[in-house]
C-alpha cells in the first residue's frame, strides 16, 4: 500500500510537471508539438501509461520478491521536492529557447571554469539544459528533469539493474568485491546500491567536477566505503582486472560511436575474471516496435547528437568485440538492462 500510493503520488506529480512544461515551451518555440516527421508508430498516453504501469508492477515484485528493499526515499523530503519544481519551471524557458534556436554548444562558446579541457564532445548542452553537465546548477537539477521526461519512471528503471547485482553477491561477501559506475552522474542510482549493499565498496566515475559533488553529497551516509574518481570513461584511470562488478547507466547513448568502443573495451578491461557488466541504456529501434517513433524524435526534440546512431548501433557486437560474453537481456519501460560477464 506503501509502495502504491506514493508511486501513484510520483508519477502524478512528474507528469503533470511534463505537460506543463510542454505547453510554456510551445508557447516560446511557437509550435505544439515536435514538427519533425517519422514514419514509425508513436504511441498514445494511454500506451505509454500502460508500459509505465507495468514498470512499476515489476518493480514492487522485485521488492516483494526481496531483491531489493523499498526506496529509500519512498516519502521524499517536501521542502527538496518544491524547490526542484521551482527551479525546473525556471529553466523551461530557457530550454525551450535553445531547442527553438538550435542552440547547444552555450558550454563550450563560454565554459565553466575548469571545463575547457573537457572533451569536446562532452562539452554540449545536453537536452538543451542549462550549464549541460557542467555546472552544481545542472547537478542539483538533473534528476528532477529526469523523472519529468520520463514521468516519473526514472528510478524504478534505474532499480532494475539492482537485480543482477544481487545475484552476482549472493555467494559472495560484499565487503571483499568491488563495484565501478561509470559516468556516475550524480550518484542517485548508487544510493539504492549502497542502502541495499552498504558494506560494499563503490567507486563513482565521472567527468562532471560539478557532479561529483553532487555524488558525494548524495553518498554521504556511506561515505567510508564510497570513492569519487574524475576522469573520462574511455581511459579509466584504474588498474586491469580490480573490478568484481562495472554498472554503467545511461551513458552509451550519449557517446560518439569511436568514444562508445573504447569505453567498452575499457570497462572490460578493469573487470575481474568471471566480473559482470551491468548495461542500461535506452531502447534501440526493434526493442519495442511500438515505441520506435519516439526514437526518432527524442533526439530532435531533446539535443542528443549521437543517438541516433546509437538506437542502430550493435551493441551484441561492440561488447563481444570487448571481449565480453552476453548472459542476460531484458526491457524495462524506455530502457534496456543488459547483463554481460568477463570470461574466467
Amino acid at each position: 500500500m506503501a509502495y502504491a500510493a506514493s508511486q501513484s503520488a510520483r508519477v502524478a506529480w512528474y507528469l503533470g510537471q511534463y505537460m506543463l512544461a510542454a505547453r510554456l515551451g510551445a508557447r516560446i518555440t511557437g509550435r505544439n508539438r515536435v514538427a519533425h516527421p517519422t514514419d514509425k508508430p508513436i504511441p498514445d498516453t494511454r500506451a505509454i501509461l500502460e508500459e509505465l504501469r507495468a514498470l512499476l508492477a515489476r518493480d514492487l515484485a522485485n521488492i516483494e520478491a526481496g531483491w531489493y528493499r523499498l526506496p529509500h526515499d519512498l516519502v521524499p523530503d517536501p521542502r527538496r521536492v518544491l524547490a526542484d519544481a521551482a527551479a525546473f519551471f525556471r529553466d523551461v524557458p530557457l530550454v525551450s529557447r535553445r531547442r527553438r534556436d538550435h542552440v547547444a554548444t552555450e558550454v563550450r562558446a563560454n565554459p565553466p571554469p575548469g571545463s575547457e579541457s573537457l572533451p569536446a564532445y562532452y562539452r554540449q548542452n545536453f537536452h538543451y539544459q542549462t550549464g549541460g553537465y557542467l555546472t552544481e546548477e545542472s547537478a542539483r537539477l538533473y534528476d528532477h528533469q529526469v523523472e519529468v521526461l520520463f514521468g516519473g519512471g526514472a528510478d524504478a528503471m534505474r532499480r532494475q539493474a539492482l537485480v543482477p547485482i544481487v545475484k552476482h553477491l549472493r555467494d559472495r561477501r560484499s565487503v571483499d568485491c568491488r563495484l565501478l559506475d561509470v559516468a556516475a552522474g550524480t550518484g542517485r542510482f548508487l544510493t539504492f546500491v549502497k542502502d541495499n549493499h552498504p558494506r560494499l565498496p563503490v567507486t563513482a566515475l565521472d567527468l562532471s567536477p560539478a557532479y561529483l559533488r553532487e555524488v558525494r553529497r548524495n553518498l554521504a551516509p556511506w561515505a567510508r566505503s564510497a570513492a569519487l574518481v574524475q576522469g573520462a570513461a574511455e581511459a579509466i584511470p584504474l588498474a586491469e582486472g580490480t573490478q568484481d562488478i562495472v554498472t554503467c547507466i545511461y551513458l552509451f547513448h550519449e557517446l560518439p560511436p569511436k568514444i562508445r568502443a573504447q569505453v567498452a573495451k575499457e570497462m572490460a578491461r578493469v573487470l575481474k575474471p568471471g566480473g559482470i557488466l551491468v548495461f542500461m541504456d535506452s531502447l534501440q529501434y526493434g526493442d519495442n516496435p511500438a515505441m520506435d517513433g519516439l526514437l526518432d524524435i527524442f533526439p530532435q526534440a531533446f539535443h542528443e547528437p549521437f543517438y541516433a546512431h546509437y538506437a542502430r548501433d550493435d551493441l551484441g557486437a561492440l561488447f563481444t568485440a570487448a571481449g565480453l560474453r552476453p548472459r542476460e537481456e531484458s526491457l524495462a519501460f524506455m530502457s534496456k538492462l543488459l547483463v554481460l560477464e568477463k570470461p574466467a
